[in-house]
């Protein structure tokens, strides 16, 4: 395992990825917590020698802890692709967890990413923090991903803007209309900050405007001292960060369980 896919593993699995969540308790290896709204989560830094009997006995827990919390609408067990879990994959569609998107993650240097980028003319780049711009920034998003619960999701954003959590949000706009935004989250406690929510209008790909939003980020990274970044990726963003500088080093399928109506 190489050094950083290591510093990966210790710094940001596990108890890291429960930061934010209530009701967390252990089952194991596995942490699970439940994050407001009624998301649950699991979390490992790994299943090292368990074997499938064991990994099956885990996977039915943490399903049975989640099903018996009538505020759990939904629960992820969250999967990565250099894990050494036999079985997991089975275990997790026997209790009801259902697959989606593999994703790339990628890791690699601040630095790396932090370059002078241009933008196509009467582009502009901001930082914002007002309700407005987030509501702008999360509807193009929402277009973007499919996603008809956007509002919501411009509701949480706002409210943990409005509480003073260090979350950094960039956007690029032309003629008044963003075409571009994304997120940075520094990971509390760890070298590490994740780049998220990466968007960009159709028309718009393939003319630097997301790299240069990312470059924005990874700048912001590096005032606030923090050496790594970290995404999971799709198709779309992967090959933008890869000639950025960051490597896929592993990969990552969320399974989900969902509450029957």
């Amino acid at each position: 395992m190489t050094g950083l896919l290591a510093a990966y593993d210790a710094q940001l699995r596990g108890d890291a990825e429960l930061d934010g969540a209530e009701g967390v308790r252990r089952f194991g290896p596995v942490t699970v917590g439940v994050f407001p709204g009624g998301s649950g989560f699991a979390s490992y830094r790994d299943l090292a020698g368990a074997g499938e009997r064991r990994i099956r006995s885990l996977v039915r827990d943490v399903a049975a802890h989640f099903a018996a919390q009538p505020d759990v609408r939904t629960a992820e067990w969250k999967t990565r692709g250099h894990d050494a879990a036999p079985g997991l994959a089975a275990a997790l569609l026997e209790a009801g967890f259902a697959p989606e998107d593999e994703e790339s993650v990628m890791l690699g240097e601040a630095s790396a990413l932090a370059g002078d980028v241009p933008v196509p003319p009467g582009v502009t780049l901001r930082e914002i923090r007002a309700e407005h711009d987030i509501l702008a920034m999360e509807e193009m998003q929402g277009r973007v991903f499919g996603d008809p619960d956007w509002q919501s999701r411009a509701a949480r954003t706002v409210a943990r803007v409005a509480s003073g959590a260090d979350i950094v949000l960039w956007i690029a706009e032309s003629e008044g209309q963003v075409i571009s935004a994304g997120r940075l989250e520094p990971v509390a406690g760890t070298e590490f900050a994740g780049i998220w929510g990466g968007a960009t209008l159709p028309e718009w790909r393939g003319r630097g405007v997301y790299r240069a939003v990312t470059a924005r980020r990874a700048h912001a990274a590096l005032q606030r001292g923090i050496r790594y970044l970290h995404s999971d990726s799709t198709e779309f963003s992967r090959p933008i960060l890869e000639r950025s500088g960051l490597r896929k080093y592993t990969t990552t399928t969320p399974y989900v369980w969902t509450r029957a109506s």
